[in-house]
């Protein structure tokens, strides 16, 4: 492979205090051991042919602490300093690696864990309301769309930005979170 973009992921909240190894290794295994396995596998290829792209999608959670939600934040942290060893490992051979960490992304995954809080929390509220109120918290009072990560993606995999290697790219809307 010449390109390799990881983007799965996914979370759950619970508190440090009651955290199950189940669920922690099940977020870790996702979001951070499984973009280091597919890493392992394709970046020799992309050193002996001196050309690869790397994009990890990681989340503001890799720079600032997300409420119950110790094993996200761990895990995008995780990304992060695997994204910076591997730019490191492939730059002199024309591979670069880097992580786009945005906020709140309006997909199917975050409607699942908005309803799922909401559902817990038991305020009266619904998750409709719930996605609204984080898209006003927004500066730009919206949600990011899964295109504009992708758009992004697109112009760090061309020789555009051969350049752009090691960082950690955030998309916030303006948002500290």
């Amino acid at each position: 492979a010449d390109i390799l973009v990881n983007a799965a992921g996914t979370t759950a909240e619970q508190p440090v205090c009651g955290h199950t190894d189940a669920l922690w290794d099940k977020i870790v295994d996702t979001n951070l051991t499984g973009a280091f396995r597919v890493t392992r596998a394709v970046l020799p290829g992309m050193i002996e042919r001196g050309w690869g792209r790397i994009v990890n999608i990681g989340s503001t959670a890799a720079s600032v602490g997300w409420k119950d939600n110790p094993a996200y934040c761990a895990s995008k942290a995780g990304l992060l300093g695997l994204t910076r060893c591997v730019a490191l490992e492939g730059a002199a051979h024309g591979v670069t690696c880097v992580m786009i960490s945005p906020t709140w992304v309006e997909t199917e995954l975050m409607r699942r864990n908005v309803a799922q809080v909401v559902e817990r929390q038991g305020k009266g509220r619904t998750a409709e309301e719930a996605m609204a109120e984080i898209a006003k918290s927004n500066p730009q009072q919206r949600m990011l769309q899964p295109q504009e990560i992708a758009a992004l993606a697109v112009f760090l995999c061309s020789d555009l930005a051969k350049g752009i290697t090691m960082e950690n790219i955030q998309i916030t809307g303006g948002a500290l979170w």
